[in-house]
């Protein structure tokens, strides 16, 4: 088994969750909500994987289920935190996949989507 820097590796994961989450917020902005919305569960990913690797102390799985990763990280979700989580896993499918039918967010509803992700993003970030 190879040893990792573990406050290395989640130094990473968290300057790229706040990365992740300023081009959501610059593109929600711009109008760019789908684009954005991807973004922001980009920016809650890498939050999260930097608690499978704090909590694990092994690298996080190449996986990008939200719920899934919260899991492998022992992190004690509410359930309006699980609810956006499911919510963000959808972005993550259609951000991927275009040819996947779903209805395009209005930027109002981008906008409280994204409020309610920083809130979570920066619980997350405050346990690191």
């Amino acid at each position: 088994m190879v040893e990792i820097d573990i406050d290395k590796h989640v130094a990473r994961w968290r300057e790229d969750a706040l990365s992740s989450l300023d081009d959501g917020r610059y593109l929600i902005t711009g109008k760019r909500v789908e684009l954005g919305l991807f973004s922001i569960h980009l920016a809650l990913e890498k939050a999260i994987k930097a608690h499978v690797v704090k909590n694990t102390k092994e690298l996080p799985p190449r996986i990008h289920n939200l719920l899934s990763l919260a899991a492998l990280a022992s992190l004690t979700l509410t359930p309006e935190q699980e609810r956006l989580l499911a919510k963000l896993n959808t972005f993550n499918i259609r951000g991927r996949y275009s040819d996947v039918p779903m209805e395009k967010p209005t930027l109002a509803q981008a906008e409280s989507i994204f409020k309610h992700a920083k809130e979570v993003f920066e619980w997350l970030v405050e346990q690191l």
